[in-house]
């Protein structure tokens, strides 16, 4: 239907197109924004932009409704849509808060029959949505991602590993999954020989017979990457050995049967370039099985990621000499700022990393300015860096603005508390770092009391022309700050503040000076109790939902909205106005 509707040409009058002409235009187009504006030129032109929009992303699910969605965008081929606030993962936001799939796939699923994609991110879904799924779009359904959702079993993954028979990526990575039983691998390696993709990680999934992984790999030549949930490998040792394609393996636990006869005779297969979540089920002991198993396929890895593999500072040194083509790499800070220099100087085609905070009972490294100077000085072809740091000082972000000319994604978080030598305020490194990186998209800072101040939030707003989510923890000193901020961030779509001295009249004040926001997450603020110092946010399409969580502090989400006031609201939100 769509093809005959683009094929067809509108009357020629002053100004106009035929439409195939614009269409040919139209694919050119791929900014959500620049078609946005496009389609406002004239009525040929929304009809022609509504017709060939193809892929879409929706923030947040209360933001529009369903049906207005597929009434405006028939030809959808592949939706996200994002449910919970980005701080459920973190349990900052009540379980029960709502973001249920139940509405959206009763929509799309009966008026949405060119989609092939769809990817589910925090939202509640449950057996039934998936067998309605399954049912309207089951021979079209190439991609389904339930990311970090809940509410549904291996039942219902069941229906959809029966039903849809093209499936080239299947996920439910981090879900909450209740696991019945393993008849969903079953009928997935029955019917899915187009398989590219499979994740459980992350999951409650214990049910997986060997035999039915072996049968997956066995009739999906084209599998590419396999993420399990804590499997032995010494277990799937010979399923392994039959892959021909595989690229990427994650999930799989190490250590608690091997010993050194059993280790002798395992190999990791020669196509891998990505180990993800690589597990090692002992204590610290660990560095001779993982460099054992790792290093003889380390020189081809792109991807790698020891979060949990329990490597001392010298298990990670050993390894990581041998990685010299990593593009992205995951650690714990336990690797030290020394093993932060071994990265730097053996990983110099490094875009991504991510250094996560390590459990304190058995802490052998912390990662320092020193650290992160190395690895600025070395890697500059970063684009992605995310570290929890116990000190930083400004040399160091203004080495990484200085060093780092791809950079587009920051994040900083300071963990413990601040040495008495520790250098304060980070303004004048913050202001390197914007006016030097004017591309960075992604900032994150989650600093110190006094880290940041007004005049640092004022060099984030004046500079960040193309941030388009922040995140901000700590900083600042006054109300004036987060109105300096808002002066600026044009292309700001996303905002998330944590323990701020704001008021809720300086928070209202920024958010309506801020054109492009879409949503905001506030928790720890100065509030009024009632919210009426955020009502003027209503009164501009705004939805502001007032969040009450046991013990917690106050916390308010509050999204552009084109729909009505939702109808599936848990005691513990109000909404204003």
């Amino acid at each position: 239907m769509a093809e005959r509707r683009l094929c067809r040409t509108f009357p020629f009058s002053s100004g106009t197109l035929p439409e195939f002409v614009l269409h040919c235009v139209f694919e050119h187009i791929h900014r959500p924004e620049d078609r946005g504006a496009v389609s406002l030129v004239c009525r040929e032109w929304y009809s022609v932009e509504r017709w060939t929009r193809q892929k879409l992303t929706i923030t947040c699910c209360y933001a529009i409704s369903p049906s207005r969605l597929t009434q405006r965008f028939p030809a959808l081929q592949v939706l996200k849509i994002k449910g919970k606030p980005r701080a459920s993962m973190f349990g900052l936001v009540p379980d029960d808060w709502g973001g249920y799939a139940g509405p959206w796939i009763s929509e799309i699923s009966v008026n949405c029959k060119s989609l092939y994609a769809l990817h589910l991110r925090r939202m509640v879904v449950i057996d039934e949505d998936l067998s309605t799924l399954a049912e309207e779009l089951g021979g079209m359904l190439q991609m389904l991602k339930l990311d970090r959702c809940s509410g549904f079993s291996t039942t219902g993954l069941q229906v959809i590993t029966k039903s849809c028979r093209n499936l080239r990526e299947f996920s439910v990575e981090e879900s909450a999954v209740r696991d019945i039983n393993g008849d969903w691998l079953k009928e997935l390696s029955r019917h899915n020989t187009a398989l590219q993709s499979l994740d459980i990680s992350g999951t409650d999934i214990i049910h997986v017979d060997l035999d039915d992984l072996s049968s997956l790999i066995t009739n999906c030549k084209s599998l590419l990457s396999l993420k399990l949930n804590e499997l032995e490998l010494e277990d799937l040792n010979e399923t392994l050995k039959t892959t021909t394609a595989l690229e990427e393996l994650g999930g799989v636990l190490i250590g608690l049967r091997m010993d050194m006869e059993v280790r002798d005779n395992i190999n990791l297969p020669n196509t891998l370039t990505s180990l993800v979540a690589l597990c090692y089920g002992g204590m610290r002991e660990g560095d001779d099985i993982i460099n054992s198993l790792v290093q003889p396929i380390a020189p081809r890895l792109r991807r790698l990621d020891l979060q949990y593999t329990c490597l001392t500072l010298d298990g990670h040194s050993r390894l990581l000499t041998h990685c010299t083509n990593l593009q992205a790499l995951e650690v714990l800070d336990d690797v030290g700022d020394d093993g932060l220099h071994i990265i730097a100087q053996r990983c110099q085609n490094l875009r991504q990393l991510r250094v996560e905070r390590g459990d304190k009972r058995f802490q052998q490294g912390l990662i320092t300015q020193r650290g992160l100077i190395s690895i600025a000085t070395n890697c500059h072809m970063l684009e992605y860096i995310a570290a929890c740091v116990s000190d930083i000082n400004n040399a160091a972000l203004s080495t990484i603005a200085f060093n780092c000319p791809n950079l587009r994604d920051f994040r900083l978080v300071l963990v413990d508390q601040a040495n008495e030598d520790s250098e304060y305020p980070l303004d004048d490194g913050i202001r390197d770092l914007m006016i030097t990186r004017p591309k960075l998209r992604r900032l994150a800072l989650y600093v110190r009391e006094g880290f940041l101040t007004d005049q640092g939030m004022k060099e984030i707003g004046m500079y960040g022309k193309n941030l388009e989510w922040v995140l901000l923890g700590l900083t600042g000193e006054s109300d004036e700050s987060i109105k300096l901020f808002a002066n600026g961030c044009p292309s700001l779509k996303r905002l998330e503040i944590r323990d701020y001295v704001f008021s809720e009249a300086a928070i209202t004040a920024s958010v309506l000076n801020m054109p492009a926001l879409k949503y905001v997450w506030v928790e720890a603020y100065r509030n009024t109790d009632t919210g009426r110092d955020l009502l003027p946010l209503t009164q501009n399409f705004w939805c502001v939902e007032l969040i009450n969580k046991p013990n917690g502090p106050a916390q308010f989400f509050a999204y552009r909205s084109l729909a009505e006031k939702r109808t599936d609201l848990p005691s513990c939100v109000r909404i204003l106005g």
